[in-house]
């Protein structure tokens, strides 16, 4: 099996159906994947996870260099299990080519059973600024790429009936919060997003998944100090792949930061307005 980075015409091969799992092992079926935001952190986790699975998986990041790394390593252990891992540089911004792209990769696959949407952004934001560039480009990033991935998958789900949609949110989106208020009204976007799709597919057995991160090792915590409950970008991918199998509503990551997540919502205005978070 080959790992690729290129972008080669698209293929003409009908889709193959998804090998059953071998009687007697816990290896869940094989799946046909696409990962949006996989060049780092938890999307680099879960491709590696599904490739050693033996899954056909599709990487996508704006970071060609990183990919690379990635389709050697995740293409080889795929490649061992039978799998396959294709990469493509794609710029979340470019909401224009999603179209193309994704009908190009679900024929390259042989199909889709995943789409898992990870891009984000959370840049450094001073409490004295309000940098509206800043703030719609986190926007775009967080929700605007969910939107353009999500809705080419919604489409072909609905239509063969089957699939599952994973978005990855945050519990920053539970709550209006002082320290940046674009990323977390991103992720309340995506909620709320998230929440219609999986009420509008419901009757045609496609399901979509919410998930909500406490903090994650990534480069995108690196600056943050005090951080607890810190998963590593492994333990996420496991929670996420475990959640979308057991078609979970929402799934906070690690589950602890559920019991976070029921409490936000109570704490009085005049209270949390005093938080410095």
């Amino acid at each position: 099996m080959q790992a690729r980075v290129h972008n080669p015409p698209a293929m003409s091969t009908s889709p193959a159906p998804t090998p059953p799992a071998p009687a007697g092992s816990a290896r869940p079926p094989a799946c046909r994947a696409i990962v949006v935001g996989a060049s780092s952190g938890l999307g680099e986790a879960i491709v590696l996870q599904l490739a050693r699975e033996g899954a056909r998986v599709a990487a996508l990041a704006r970071r060609s260099d990183a990919l690379e790394r990635l389709a050697r390593e995740a293409g080889a252990q795929a490649a061992a299990a039978g799998g396959l891992v294709l990469a493509r540089a794609h710029d979340v911004h470019d909401s224009e080519a999603v179209p193309a792209l994704f009908e190009e990769l679900v024929r390259e696959l042989g199909g889709l059973d995943l789409l898992v949407y990870t891009a984000g952004i959370m840049p450094p934001v001073a409490r004295s600024e309000y940098d509206t560039a800043k703030d719609l480009d986190i926007l775009a990033v967080n929700f605007g790429g969910l939107v353009a991935w999500g809705n080419a998958a919604a489409q072909l789900f609905r239509t063969q009936r089957s699939g599952t949609l994973v978005g990855v949110s945050s519990i920053s989106g539970n709550r209006g919060r002082k320290g940046n208020p674009l990323y977390g009204a991103s992720k309340a976007a995506m909620d709320n997003w998230l929440e219609s799709l999986r009420n509008r597919l419901a009757a045609d057995n496609v399901h979509v998944c919410t998930i909500k991160p406490g903090y994650i090792a990534t480069r995108m915590t690196a600056g943050l100090q005090g951080l607890f409950w810190v998963a590593t970008p492994e333990q996420a991918a496991a929670a996420v792949l475990e959640a979308a199998r057991r078609r979970a509503n929402v799934r906070y990551v690690l589950r602890r930061w559920e019991l976070v997540g029921r409490v936000l919502p109570l704490i009085p205005s005049f209270v949390f307005r005093r938080l410095e978070f």
